[in-house]
């Protein structure tokens, strides 16, 4: 889970982070034009308003299990000394990094769930790959570009990446895993900046 680090004038670190954002979300542009393209939308790979309470259920469901996994993962990870050092920016010292903070969170959830869950998991159904191969692929697609965290990082991603890519490939709903995955994050960043210079037991 990393940000930029803070520029030296507010101005520029709001405009680093909003690029960001910006750059991350462009590429769900092009998975929304290639769905179109071929006669589909959004609703293909569940993200719709179809089933409202449904996907509420799930959400809050995964959010908890994922959540209380994710800091059993992070904690043994660095007791074991196979994870680095979790960077998420030089803190919310100001009104609006509590907003860059919940937009990075944002970004990083539509970015993953639609493009590494959905798109690319419904695409390799379409070209006729086995659930199980596309998932392995998936998955470690996932895990790869989390390397930067270190090996438990990337590992932990990757068992993020089965976990919720198996539910997707069962129920064909990534809403439930995109929010599920934004409310993790969100209160993961937003609680980090907030407690780790009043605690001693975060990493």
């Amino acid at each position: 889970m990393v940000t930029g680090p803070a520029a030296p004038q507010p101005w520029l670190d709001v405009t680093y982070q909003l690029l960001d954002i910006a750059t991350t979300l462009a590429p769900v542009l092009l998975v929304v034009y290639l769905l179109v393209r071929s006669g589909e939308s959004m609703a293909s790979l569940g993200v719709d308003g179809a089933r409202p309470a449904s996907d509420a259920r799930w959400s809050a469901a995964l959010a908890a299990i994922v959540g209380a996994a994710g800091l059993g993962l992070l904690f043994a990870a660095k007791a074991l000394g196979v994870n680095r050092n979790i960077i998420v920016g030089s803190g919310a010292s100001r009104w609006w990094d509590v907003i860059l903070l919940v937009g990075q969170a944002a970004k990083t959830a539509i970015g993953e769930e639609v493009i590494v869950c959905g798109y690319l998991l419904h695409r390799l159904r379409q070209f006729g790959w086995s659930d199980g191969r596309a998932l392995a692929v998936s998955s470690l697609v996932r895990g790869s570009y989390h390397l930067y965290q270190g090996f438990g990082g990337a590992l932990a991603n990757v068992i993020l990446g089965l976990f919720f890519g198996r539910i997707y490939q069962l129920r064909g709903r990534v809403l439930p895993l995109l929010v599920a995955h934004f409310v993790i994050d969100a209160i993961a960043f937003v609680g980090y900046v907030e407690l780790k210079n009043h605690v001693s037991w975060l990493p």
